[in-house]
């Protein structure tokens, strides 16, 4: 391959990253407007909803003052859009709410605009100086020789001591130039910025990892312990192999060494303390007093993808060995497999009918039993028993066991009351015959007295002993009621329908 044709193919995959796609076409500082108002240091995730709002309220503004807005999209059309171009990226918060955040390529596009639109430039003594002290620091570190590592120490202690006598026999402390400070300004606020894209990108490492373990535990198709040796591996590839999982190992050293964060607090208010911070930015001040809140920040996006990655490798571990041996378990795994492709290509109104119930299947009759001839012959005949049968029962026995003889009460009662030898109901049927001290003449008893309307509301009550057909007494606690020489008559005009006992 010729040199020419490999820088061709280098800067082709280059422009076809996401970072530079950002800035590429007609809506490239439209893009770049929306992302920088809507996210900062501060606001690194917005709820889908508030974002979709948002940018129509932008779209809005920008239309009324006749700047050319894409047309034919809204808010959320234009969130799915980049959740595509891999510029937004979507996912679930702390209370399980949908929200947006910007990808390691945007942060990356961002900060190369920004460093655009700065008024100096990068290459300045601060920034060949911190060059100079990065590679003498390593330099001494890489170094295997102990001589010239002692000859570097040694140097160095000279000229820190003669500093420190200078300064102690009354020596000026110079002050660093406003040029100067400007300068070591700018390079420490490009340093920083670059911090959340070098974050962004472990999480996306550790959320790209997360999703191939995913569709390993879903496809079966290797044991349990493969997978975790993988991730494992994985895991130490990405910290130790890679330049954001090198910076994510150093910041959390730096956030577990309380002196030396104490140390690299007061070193920014100390810089934030020169008459020439006067001049900086609201924004660039901001970032530079919250260099440790974006380090703190970064570590907690990492770390809450690492526990959930853990997460998921703990459940499938536990109920693997329990589920794995059942149909539906595969089958729902199956179907989970083919969501997770149809989501790749599906628009966000796509539908698929799914029926509730699967359809009832049709089975034809299947003989469970072989024809047995034994079967088919007829019963025996019967057996004639008339000299073993029971007597039947009387009428008198039967007419026992039937409802209250309604005529024969209604006489007795019309008797003992226009002759006045009974003064309540339940004295007279306490002295009726014992056919008629069924419990069940207690109730004809009752259905008489109250078709005359005779039924009192007194609280007196009186006992009424009946006697069952086998000769058990039982006694009832029955309203107290009396008759008059009136209601007698009236109850001799009463027209019944006959006698339910006969």
């Amino acid at each position: 391959m010729s040199r020419v044709l490999g820088e061709l193919t280098r800067a082709q995959d280059a422009l076809a990253r996401p970072t530079l796609r950002l800035l590429d076409g007609k809506w490239a500082a439209f893009r770049v407007a929306v992302f920088r108002c809507s996210f900062s240091r501060d606001r690194r995730s917005v709820q889908t909803d508030v974002l979709h709002t948002q940018i129509d309220t932008y779209l809005t503004e920008l239309q009324r003052d006749g700047i050319d807005v894409p047309p034919s999209m809204n808010g959320r059309a234009l969130c799915n859009l980049w959740v595509n171009d891999q510029w937004l990226f979507r996912d679930n918060a702390a209370d399980d709410s949908l929200v947006y955040s910007l990808t390691s390529s945007a942060l990356e596009a961002l900060d190369l605009v920004q460093n655009l639109s700065r008024d100096r430039v990068l290459v300045s003594e601060s920034r060949l100086t911190t060059i100079l002290d990065t590679v003498r620091r390593w330099a001494l570190e890489a170094s295997p020789d102990a001589q010239a590592r002692i000859e570097r120490l040694n140097s160095q202690i000279r000229e820190l001591e003669a500093e420190r006598d200078r300064l102690e026999t009354g020596g000026d402390a110079a002050t660093a130039s406003d040029e100067r400070m400007l300068d070591g300004y700018t390079n420490l606020i490009d340093l920083i910025g670059q911090l959340p894209s070098d974050f962004k990108r472990v999480e996306e490492s550790v959320l790209d990892m997360h999703r191939k373990i995913l569709r390993d535990f879903r496809d079966e198709d290797r044991p349990v312990i493969d997978v975790l040796d993988e991730y494992l591996a994985r895991q130490d590839e990405l910290v130790k192999e890679t330049p954001e999982g090198r910076a994510f190992d150093g910041a959390f050293v730096l956030l577990r060494d309380d002196a030396l964060l104490l140390e690299l607090r007061e070193n920014v208010q100390a810089l934030l303390a020169h008459p020439a911070a006067e001049v900086l930015d609201t924004r660039d001040v901001s970032e530079i007093r919250g260099a440790v809140t974006i380090i703190r920040q970064g570590m907690k996006d990492v770390l809450a993808q690492r526990r959930r990655l853990t997460a998921t490798l703990k459940e499938h571990i536990v109920n693997r060995d329990v589920l794995q041996e059942r149909e539906l378990d595969r089958v729902l795994r199956g179907i989970e497999r083919e969501l997770a492709k149809w989501m790749e290509t599906a628009g966000p109104r796509a539908t698929v009918p799914v029926e509730l119930l699967p359809p009832v299947a049709k089975v034809g009759h299947l003989r469970t039993r072989l024809w047995d001839p034994a079967s088919a012959e007829p019963p025996p005949p019967l057996e004639r028993v008339d000299d073993d049968g029971l007597e039947p029962p009387t009428v008198e026995e039967l007419r026992m066991q039937g409802g209250p003889s309604l005529d024969e009460l209604r006489a007795a009662l019309i008797d003992a009351f226009t002759t006045g030898n009974s003064d309540t109901v339940g004295h007279l049927f306490n002295e009726l015959p014992k056919r008629l001290r069924r419990p069940v003449e207690v109730l004809g008893l009752l259905h008489l007295v109250s078709r005359i309307d005779a039924m009192s509301d007194d609280d007196e009550t009186e006992v009424f002993e009946a006697i069952r057909p086998n000769g058990d007494r039982r006694h009832f606690l029955v309203p107290r009621m009396s008759l008059t020489p009136t209601e007698a008559a009236a109850l001799a005009g009463l027209t019944l329908n006959g006698s339910a006992g006969e």
